[in-house]
C-alpha cells in the first residue's frame, strides 16, 4: 500500500486503503478505529470569541430568564439571538 493511500487504525494493528474504507463505510460498518475524532470539525461551524458590554441591568434581566428556564446566561443568549436571526431570515 502506498503510504498517502491508506489508513493505519488507531492502535496500529491494521493499514486498509482508502478505497476499503469507503467500501466499508459504505456498507455501514464501524470506521471509528480509523478516525481521529480529536480533529474532528464541522466546517461552517468553527467557533470565534467575541465580547458584548451590556448594562447592568439589562443583564440582570437575562439572568432572571435564564434561571426561568434552567439554562446557563450564554446558553439562553445565543438561544435568544438565534430566534431573533431565524425570524429575520
Amino acid at each position: 500500500m502506498s503510504k498517502s493511500n491508506s489508513i493505519t487504525s488507531r492502535d496500529g494493528r491494521e493499514k486498509i486503503t482508502a478505497t476499503e474504507f469507503d467500501r466499508r463505510f459504505e456498507a455501514g460498518e464501524d470506521v471509528s478505529q480509523f478516525m481521529d475524532l480529536s480533529k474532528a470539525h464541522r466546517p461552517g461551524r468553527e467557533v470565534q470569541r467575541v465580547n458584548v458590554d451590556f448594562p447592568k441591568g439589562f443583564l440582570a434581566e437575562i439572568d432572571r430568564e435564564a434561571e426561568r428556564v434552567g439554562v446557563p446566561r450564554q446558553a439562553w443568549i445565543k438561544t435568544a439571538l438565534a430566534s431573533v436571526l431565524k425570524r429575520s431570515a
